[in-house]
């Protein structure tokens, strides 16, 4: 039994509590584009705005920018992250990894539960597909398909990487033209071959097929990648203020 000493060391903070919320709140406005690539993200207007201490908000920027979402530089400046030409191969080159490993164990531990559950996903790509979708609609569902791929591996350290990794994955996906023919192909087809292949549970026919997509992913990403306009002082704010759209819901 814990003791009650024990049980008061190990409670949950009000203000850790706190910095996730701020840190949700965040990512969200990030991900959605309401705070673009390099806008500074002050301490003292982000408190102001949210209403809280600076401490709380200092932490969320921490957990952001373990993500690879935010940067802070030497001097303290924090600032949205623009991901480059070098933080695209990183990515690519890291997820291709943790996708190998997840396709392997998912050909040991997948259940029938889990492939209707894939299943589903490249079912709901289809039909956003066929009537038209969004770039945020089909970045969204590319990482639906790929989270119900590692709950099917049932690693969860690598369930945990992926976690991490994702955010900066959607970043880069919301720049393909989903518009195209080979993002349509890339996304029922593509996507479609490697549940089936799991099925099979054939490691090594499985391997093929998700360095393949891997090999697809990459270019379609590649090829609608702008680079950024250079920023000689990336973080600076002259008028002291972050986006007006930051969310305080």
């Amino acid at each position: 039994m814990v003791s009650e000493s024990l049980a008061r060391i190990l409670q949950p903070t009000v203000k850790r509590l706190l910095a996730d919320e701020i840190a949700d709140r965040l990512r969200t406005a990030i991900l959605h584009g309401q705070l673009a690539p390099e806008e500074p993200l002050r301490e003292a207007v982000l408190s102001e705005l949210m209403g809280v201490s600076r401490g709380p908000i200092r932490e969320a920027l921490g957990q952001l920018e373990r993500e690879g979402l935010v940067v802070v530089t030497p001097t303290g400046r924090t600032y949205v992250a623009r991901l480059s030409r070098e933080d695209l191969d990183e990515v690519i080159s890291l997820r291709r990894a943790l996708e190998r490993l997840a396709v392997e164990y998912a050909c040991m531990r997948a259940t029938a539960e889990d492939f209707a559950n894939v299943q589903a996903v490249v079912d709901d790509m289809a039909a956003a597909i066929a009537r038209g979708i969004t770039a945020k609609e089909g970045a969204e569902l590319d990482l639906r398909f790929h989270d119900a791929l590692y709950h099917a591996s049932r690693h969860q350290r690598l369930l945990a990487s992926w976690t991490t990794l994702r955010p900066q994955v959607y970043i880069l996906m919301l720049g393909r033209n989903v518009a195209s023919a080979d993002f349509r192909d890339a996304a029922v087809e593509g996507h479609q071959a490697i549940l089936d292949a799991i099925k099979t549970c054939d490691k090594e026919r499985t391997l093929e097929v998700i360095e393949q997509h891997m090999r697809v992913a990459f270019e379609l990403v590649r090829q609608s990648y702008e680079q950024p306009s250079p920023n000689p002082n990336p973080g600076s704010d002259p008028a002291g203020q972050v986006g007006a759209a930051v969310t305080t819901r």
